[in-house]
């Protein structure tokens, strides 16, 4: 893969990352300088639509014309759905029933190619609004998979923020480079102009580049090995949020972002989505669910200098005891595990059942 361009830090103040074309939309359209992924109007060749059969199955292909689509249901011309507004039904050859739309970001991410796990709908909707990515915003992502998250994130900053994603491994970042260019319909051999994409590990790289970050996602093995170069790179009340599936995980980076002392008490949560069937007096909870998928951790970084209050409540008895091994905060020494005396003179035990 060519390597990616490196990004000029960008203060905001500054206008967007290139300057906005005079390319006219069509008629009816979303202009192409919001960069939305999304088009408004009639089907036109080489947009990407999704076909949904009776069954609930589901087909994702690109219309060109003379083509056709092939199913166990008989075939369908391409030329049949071009120039037709979304939200239709077709027949195929064999009498199969298609619904046509162009296929939603929530639906296009758990579809399409993967390299790496990609980060559910679920999850990229709490991160987007909980980690607080708003139009205009200097985002720093690590560990970029297959992109899924990555589309989220540039559609939450607009055309005037800023999404630096970092990725070790070459071939994770081909199949995200095509992911984000598929669906944000990037003319060949450019990208979207917000987005700047590069090879490398972020603990080592963010701290060579200097650039303020206004939040940082992170998605990756070991995120508690990044939390000192976040820290660095991150305004006074930005956001940190992490994306983890393991408890083992969960605490080890709960427990690093508080032992670093420049970050509020972090906030961890899970999330299940569950569908409902509903038909006539049938209304009962679906047969299938989205459950767990990862952890959320989210904490907000302090100003130069300055420490969050001290917790009141104490820790749960043996949080920290001989066994725990993990980082621990700050004034927080290992607990005895003594036993406890039984109420009495002291000799005595307790009755057996």
């Amino acid at each position: 893969m060519p390597d990616a361009p490196s990004a000029e830090p960008v203060t905001a103040a500054e206008t967007p990352a290139e300057t906005p074309t005079e390319t006219s939309p069509s008629p009816g359209d979303v202009h192409p300088d919001a960069w939305s992924g999304v088009h408004r109007g009639p089907l036109r060749e080489g947009e990407w639509v999704r076909l949904t059969d009776q069954k609930g199955r589901r087909h994702n292909f690109c219309l060109v014309a003379g083509k056709r689509f092939f199913s166990n249901r008989g075939h369908l011309e391409h030329d049949e759905m071009i120039g037709r507004e979304e939200g239709f039904t077709v027949t195929s050859s064999a009498g199969g029933e298609y619904l046509v739309f162009r296929p939603l970001l929530s639906e296009f991410v758990v579809s399409m190619p993967r390299g790496a796990a990609v980060v559910y709908p679920k999850d990229a909707a709490q991160i987007v609004a909980l980690a607080d990515i708003y139009p205009g915003a200097r985002v720093v992502e690590a560990g970029v998979g297959s992109g899924a998250l990555t589309c989220s994130l540039l559609r939450a900053v607009g055309p005037y923020g800023r999404v630096t994603s970092y990725e070790r491994r070459e071939e994770f970042a081909d199949v995200a480079r095509r992911n984000v260019d598929q669906f944000f319909g990037a003319p060949a051999g450019s990208s979207h102009p917000c987005w700047d994409l590069r090879l490398g590990d972020l603990a080592e790289e963010l701290p060579r580049t200097g650039e303020p970050a206004d939040r940082v996602i992170l998605d990756m093995l070991a995120p508690w090995e990044c939390v000192d170069a976040v820290g660095d790179a991150l305004t006074p009340g930005g956001i940190v949020c992490v994306y983890v599936a393991t408890t083992t995980q969960l605490s080890r980076v709960v427990e690093t972002l508080r032992a670093h002392g420049g970050f509020t008490e972090p906030q961890a949560w899970e999330s299940l989505v569950r569908d409902w069937h509903v038909e006539g007096l049938a209304v009962r909870p679906g047969h299938k669910m989205i459950g767990h998928t990862a952890f959320l951790v989210t904490a907000r970084r302090m100003a130069p200098g300055e420490r969050p209050p001290v917790k009141k409540r104490r820790p749960a008895p043996g949080a920290y005891g001989p066994d725990y091994s993990g980082p621990r905060p700050a004034g927080m020494a290992t607990e005895s595990l003594e036993p406890v005396e039984l109420a009495g003179t002291g000799d005595e035990t307790p009755d057996e059942d």
